[in-house]
């Protein structure tokens, strides 16, 4: 009884997944200036535009984000204390080859580094994560080689 009148009240019509095809899923080109931004509040919305869930069309286990260019990067900020105390640890493989590095130091060596790391790790990890990442573009100065893209310039702080 309690079955069939749940039946009858429930329109199974509007539960159907929509999931994109590939000719559907519009990808553009927006250009972010990194200077004065700090690193984790820009980093979590450069990856929420890489993997599009800014967009209505937005699937989960689908590339539907746009390809982002960053520039200024070594203009970016960290609060506190973090551009001395944190550490990025890399290891060679061999013995005793375990190198730490602070944000510091990262951004005279190379300065994209430091904005890349950020994102990666919010990226999934996986290989849509990967796929993800090779639509970034992070560059240290205000130039940047894709103007035949015609970016669109945006404020990350008025996204929502």
């Amino acid at each position: 009884m309690i079955n069939s009148i749940l039946h009858r009240t429930m329109n199974t019509l509007s539960y159907k997944t929509v999931t994109p095809k590939a000719p559907e899923i519009s990808k553009e080109w927006v250009l972010v200036d990194a200077e004065n931004e700090i690193l984790g509040r820009m980093a979590t919305q450069v990856a929420r535009i890489l993997r599009g869930k800014t967009k209505t069309n937005y699937t989960p286990h689908l590339d539907c984000g746009d390809n982002v260019i960053i520039i200024n990067a070594e203009k970016i900020r960290l609060t506190g204390k973090k551009m001395n105390d944190k550490v990025y640890v890399h290891y060679s493989g061999h013995p005793g080859g375990q190198k730490m590095n602070t944000p510091r130091i990262m951004l005279v060596k190379k300065p994209t580094y430091v904005v890349e790391e950020a994102i990666r790790g919010m990226l999934p990890k996986n290989r849509l994560g990967a796929e993800l990442f090779r639509n970034l573009r992070v560059f240290a100065g205000a130039e940047h080689t894709h103007e035949a893209q015609q970016p669109k310039k945006i404020n990350i702080n008025e996204i929502k």
